[in-house]
């Protein structure tokens, strides 16, 4: 059992559309014969045919189901091919998440490695497994403990599959626990939890540890309660901790491997060398992901499903995430791709002028400017909660979409099939809930517009090429498209805009056009001061509250306002940013002195869990 957050709800991808819906698996990610040269009578499959995670084609109408969301089974195009799906995997790393806040770690260490990973709800079924074909399996930890009844599990017939077919299985904290208790051995409550960092000791140097010595010591991050007490046979233990307890497991025959701490996390400074020793010596895995290959291979997905004569609309934002993805479809189908760009009255500073001028001289992409202020903020009006407002949102810029669509329609003869959004992998995962919790969509951290905040109706088709992206892979694609290293640091921004830094009414106490000249403020005093490149996102919150001042010798009841900056990876985890106190004392009497109605500016120094980095 692993110790969670009581406020974190990151989880995986589950029952939703996009999710085993597509898997990008270019060419050279399904090496085939990876451990020597191909049997005569195979050949490679082209990796086209496979389905793409990162693209989803189906209506979002359509009720999500694996035999839907795959409708070219990997099963079916061995059959048609004559092959062996047993002699045949790809270099995939498949992660099962049963919820650990770190999950998502795993994910972006093994792909820092140069080696393509997926995360995936660890109660998704054994098809949804078998056929996404991966060489590697990792199953997570996570806040359960293997004895509630109602634990979450890797499905039944896994073990047998993974044994049969030669993958290779991992299991982290829960994970180990999984394996060892669905194999055979035993667990139990421990009588000494162990939470923090501990140190282990080397037992056996071969196997996980081949690349150590035994009784080599090194500090690792723990967090679990339960401990093994009994092994499945077959097994034997390679590492214990200070206090005793079994740290790392194996079977070298049947392939299945256990720590029973975390590696991913920078706490255990040795943990890479052990994820890299795993994959590479044990695993044999070949290190040859890299971004240009997700380029090449979204590039002629994108061809492949836009139909020759279909058009395609794009909803750009201003953001890194919707022009990223605009460029890439527009390398790929041209001028078919009609770009919007949406002034919803929830924009920063002088955004639109500033966003237009950037797609017009620097990207050359042809965009459609709409101003739909009035039909937002009317809209808007009077709502409080949260949800409400993205789902409004969402549904307003559906609208505005169709709208364009129909106008385009009109213009060239034929309707408009597909809409592009940003959507990344974040995005995804937040709107998710995590395994084992019985929660549904309903009980997520929040419904992000381009996940959550879609009508089920929506006539458009989505195309997301980043689904499965973090943003700083994002930023790493956007270079090789070249779009101008100036835009590519921009700051993220969310889909629903300051409606979601207005806490409460967005259209009450001038607030919008009061955060705009609070937030232009910050942001230009970090840039004078030569921080924005250090910070991974910063800006101004509205609060609902006022509070008592005295200015000009007066006495003012005025509004108070928040300032936000936080580092980051990705955007999963994030540290509020230390400013030095006098930097502070300037943005601050710079906004009391320039911002008419403001009196109060508060910091926020809370990180990412608990919190999350917008405020709504």
């Amino acid at each position: 059992m692993e110790e969670r957050s009581p406020d974190l709800t990151l989880g995986p991808i589950e029952k939703r559309q996009p999710l085993i819906s597509s898997i990008p698996i270019p060419r050279k990610w399904t090496q085939l014969g990876r451990q020597g040269p191909l049997p005569a009578k195979l050949k490679p499959f082209h990796p086209k045919t496979l389905p793409s995670l990162l693209f989803l084609s189906l209506p979002v109408s359509e009720p999500w189901t694996a035999t839907s969301a795959l409708r070219t089974s990997t099963s079916n195009l061995f059959s048609a091919a004559a092959m062996d799906p047993k002699a045949m995997k790809s270099d995939l790393v498949l992660i099962l998440d049963y919820g650990s806040q770190y999950t998502h770690l795993i994910t972006r260490r093994i792909r820092s490695l140069s080696v393509f990973s997926l995360c995936i709800s660890g109660t998704s079924p054994l098809k949804a497994i078998t056929e996404l074909n991966p060489c590697v399996v990792i199953l997570s930890g996570g806040p359960h403990s293997v004895h509630t009844p109602d634990s979450p599990s890797f499905p039944e017939g896994f073990a047998e599959w993974a044994e049969s077919n030669g993958v290779f299985v991992l299991g982290v904290c829960y994970g180990l626990q999984l394996i060892v208790q669905r194999l055979g051995g035993e667990v139990r409550v421990g009588e000494k939890q162990e939470y923090g960092r501990m140190e282990i000791e080397v037992g056996k140097n071969h196997g996980i540890f081949g690349n150590k010595s035994v009784g080599d010591r090194q500090v690792v991050w723990m967090s679990h309660g339960d401990e093994v007490v009994r092994l499945p046979e077959g097994f034997e233990i390679v590492g214990r901790s200070q206090q005793g307890a079994v740290a790392a497991v194996q079977s070298l025959d049947r392939r299945f491997y256990g720590l029973q701490y975390h590696p991913e996390v920078t706490h255990s400074p040795e943990g890479m060398e052990t994820l890299q020793h795993f994959l590479f010596d044990i695993c044999g895995i070949s290190a040859g992901w890299k971004m240009e290959d997700v380029m090449e291979e979204e590039i002629k997905v994108i061809k492949g499903t836009v139909g020759p004569e279909d058009h395609v609309i794009c909803a750009l934002s201003g953001g890194v995430d919707s022009t990223v993805a605009a460029t890439l479809v527009y390398k790929a189908i041209g001028d078919r791709l009609h770009c919007v760009f949406v002034d919803n009255g929830l924009l920063r500073f002088k955004e639109r002028e500033r966003v237009m001028e950037t797609f017009e001289k620097d990207l050359h992409l042809p965009v459609t400017c709409v101003d739909a202020t009035e039909q937002f903020l009317s809209k808007l009006k009077g709502v409080e909660d949260p949800e409400i407002k993205r789902k409004i949102i969402g549904k307003e810029f559906i609208c505005i979409f169709d709208t364009f669509a129909h106008e385009l329609e009109q213009k060239l003869g034929r309707k408009p099939t597909y809409l592009v959004q940003g959507t990344l992998y974040p995005d995804v995962i937040e709107s998710c809930p995590p395994p084992g919790t019985g929660r549904t969509h309903s009980h997520t951290i929040k419904s992000h517009h381009n996940v959550g905040g879609l009508p089920k109706d929506m006539k458009l088709k989505l195309i997301e090429p980043l689904k499965l992206l973090f943003k700083d892979e994002v930023r790493q694609l956007g270079r090789i498209l070249n779009v101008p290293q100036g835009f590519l640091k921009r700051h993220p921004f969310p889909g629903p805009g300051l409606a979601v830094r207005v806490l409460g009414d967005v259209t009450k106490n001038n607030a919008l056009d009061i955060l705009r000249q609070v937030d232009e403020i910050f942001i230009q005093s970090i840039r004078d001061a030569g921080l924005y490149d250090e910070i991974w996102q910063a800006f101004a919150v509205f609060l609902p509250v006022r509070s008592v001042g005295v200015q000009g010798d007066q006495r003012t009841h005025s509004h108070v306002v928040a300032l936000r900056a936080v580092t980051s990876q990705d955007g999963m985890t994030a540290d509020w940013y230390y400013f030095e106190h006098k930097f502070l004392d300037d943005v601050a009497r710079k906004i009391c002195n320039s911002v008419r109605g403001v009196n109060r500016v508060v910091q926020d120094i809370t990180s990412k869990p608990p919190s999350t980095i917008e405020w709504e």
